[in-house]
């Protein structure tokens, strides 16, 4: 049992729901988002920073969930793969990722396609090496990545039209 005085209080917005929750001050933004929240789509793969499938948006910025302690939420607006929604940015993405056989097994597409509304909603004209840069963080095994740079740039030239 940990010990109540090691336990944080986190008031935090998580895909436009507030939410008030009591954790152990070591657990990670990623554990309480999957276990609390059952928000699963935030993946867990290195736990380490290194694979990016953990990664949401803190603030507008992404962040890697496996890395950040939850009690660094607190008073923040978090944004996992399931607050992305059905706005434009969205659906662009989505649909530039199916026409361009994106993603296969699906473990690193959270994390990809919260990299790429990263990129997106600071520049809406990237050059590709500006979106290999973005999704660098971000590793694939499956597709070598040149039919997700594809679809990026599909959806940004298609939110531009």
């Amino acid at each position: 049992m940990t010990p109540a005085s090691t336990r944080v209080s986190v008031r935090t917005n998580v895909n436009g729901r507030d939410h008030e929750i009591v954790v152990d001050a070591r657990r990670t933004l990623a554990e309480v988002v999957r276990e609390e929240l059952a928000l699963t789509g935030t993946h867990l793969g290195c736990e380490q920073g290194a694979c990016g499938a953990c990664t949401v948006l803190l603030d507008g910025v992404s962040a890697r969930a496996c890395l950040t302690l939850a009690a660094r939420a607190d008073g923040r607006r978090v944004v996992t793969i399931e607050g992305l929604g059905d706005g434009p940015l969205a659906a662009s993405l989505r649909q530039a990722c199916l026409d361009h056989f994106a993603f296969q097994c699906g473990f690193c597409t959270p994390g990809m396609l919260i990299a790429a509304t990263e990129l997106l909603t600071e520049n809406a004209d990237p050059s590709v090496a500006e979106v290999r840069e973005a999704l660098s963080g971000n590793l694939c095994r499956c597709t070598g990545y040149d039919s997700i740079v594809a679809a990026v740039m599909a959806a940004a030239e298609a939110l531009r039209s």
